[in-house]
């Protein structure tokens, strides 16, 4: 089973910046982000797929970027123009049906991460 593993994430004041990662024990057709505020459905942030298709969604677009290692089992998001409104917990997730998993809600991938807490005041 592929294991993914998070780091990152903390605490910044609105308009500023914090970098994701995360690394799978194997590589992974897509790769992606989602995130999740207490009370709240999961929400998706962005994917990537090895073909170097890249996702967001509406809220993130312009300021986050995906990108993925050469081996394609690393993962970086990077976060810019941070609001509070970005507060949550962002989990890493990933999906190996190639065929399907870029079409996809993140919030839908088989395999997910412990989860890291962003918090923007």
């Amino acid at each position: 089973d592929v294991q993914l593993v998070e780091s990152g994430g903390g605490s910044v004041e609105a308009g500023g910046s914090l970098t994701l990662s995360c690394s799978a024990s194997t590589p992974v057709a897509c790769m992606g982000w989602c995130r999740q505020v207490p009370g709240k459905d999961p929400q998706d942030v962005a994917l990537m797929n090895t073909e170097g298709h890249r996702r967001y969604s509406p809220s993130v677009e312009g300021r986050f970027t995906i990108s993925r290692g050469s081996a394609d089992n690393t993962l970086v998001l990077e976060m810019t123009s941070l609001t509070p409104e970005d507060s949550a917990t962002y989990y890493c997730a990933a999906d190996g049906d190639r065929y399907q998993c870029y079409w996809q809600s993140v919030t839908k991938y088989k395999i997910l991460a412990q989860g890291t807490q962003v918090t923007v005041s």
